[in-house]
């Protein structure tokens, strides 16, 4: 990536109905970028990253981002920072929600609590 790397967020967001990530950068070694699409009333349910702060950017439609019980409205253009350690969860309020998390990259997705387990993928 000596050079950089562009991305059409918009129309990626256009062309892919999700749910879920729709597009991961992977030409970064040190940062992890997940584009992340939900139909009106899907999201993603409360968690917590201990590992490291995250940038939520809104990329299309409308919905929103609650932080340690604070709701964000998150629209194309608008950028929240959620602190590592912070509850989060994310909920769609238009058909074509989406929005961009970027964070240091770090090791696998650790899911359910069980040692040993690991998934690579989407940002949690």
């Amino acid at each position: 990536m000596a050079g950089g790397y562009k991305a059409d967020l918009r129309g990626i967001a256009g062309r892919d109905s999700g749910p879920g990530v729709i597009w991961t950068l992977e030409e970064s070694e040190d940062l992890n970028a997940n584009l992340v699409r939900f139909p009106a009333g899907e999201g993603v349910g409360t968690h917590v990253n201990d590992e490291v702060d995250v940038v939520i950017l809104g990329v299309s439609g409308t919905g929103v981002l609650r932080v340690e019980g604070e709701e964000h409205a998150l629209a194309e253009g608008t950028l929240v920072v959620v602190p590592r350690g912070a509850s989060r969860s994310t909920r769609s309020a238009s058909d074509d929600f989406a929005y961009l998390t970027v964070h240091r990259r770090r090791g696998p997705v650790r899911l359910g609590g069980r040692p040993g387990s690991s998934r690579s993928g989407e940002e949690r």
